[in-house]
């Protein structure tokens, strides 16, 4: 996910939850943290050893927060990757591209086609997982599917062309 600090962008991706324990990495660095959130919205992070204390403060719509730590405040906003995509795409939702593109890494769920099949706008392609969420992703015109460059079960990158397509023109000359 991209989280904005301020003027700064980190790309920063979960990997792992266990209980207090979390393996995260900012701009591809690793980190282990242990993190225990108190209800009143502050928090006491440790990492190698040291102790951190931060309070958060939620902001209209739930994706932006205050964040008040070592006598600093910081604007912070969780900018979510697929709703990201999807805004970007937008514009270009009436005419399909002649590829599938993950928006963010993952791990591919579900490829519930195959090289060769005949598809309609609105068909689902692949599903993709990351952070436990799963989403689909669809075609937006018809057309057919000329090559699927990943398997079920392989970690995809953002960015990262999953299938190629043959675009169906519909129309008339």
């Amino acid at each position: 996910m991209e989280i904005h600090i301020g003027e700064r962008v980190a790309d920063v991706t979960l990997v792992s939850k266990e209980g207090n324990k979390v393996q995260l990495t900012i701009d591809g660095v690793p980190y282990d943290v242990d993190i225990v959130m108190a209800e009143n919205g502050s928090c006491s992070i440790l990492h190698n050893g040291k102790s951190y204390n931060a309070e958060l403060i939620r902001k209209e719509g739930g994706k932006s927060y205050t964040v008040n730590a070592h006598y600093q405040s910081y604007n912070i906003d969780i900018i979510d990757s697929q709703a990201k995509y999807l805004r970007m795409r937008k514009g270009a939702e009436e005419k399909q591209e002649d590829k599938i593109v993950s928006p963010m890494p993952g791990k591919v769920v579900k490829i519930p086609v195959k090289v060769g099949d005949r598809l309609q706008a609105g068909d689902i392609v692949v599903v993709i997982e990351a952070m436990k969420m799963q989403s689909n992703y669809k075609v937006s015109s018809d057309c057919v599917v000329k090559d699927i460059l990943v398997n079920e079960g392989d970690s995809v990158n953002s960015n990262q062309v999953i299938m190629t397509l043959d675009v169906i023109n519909n129309e008339q000359d």
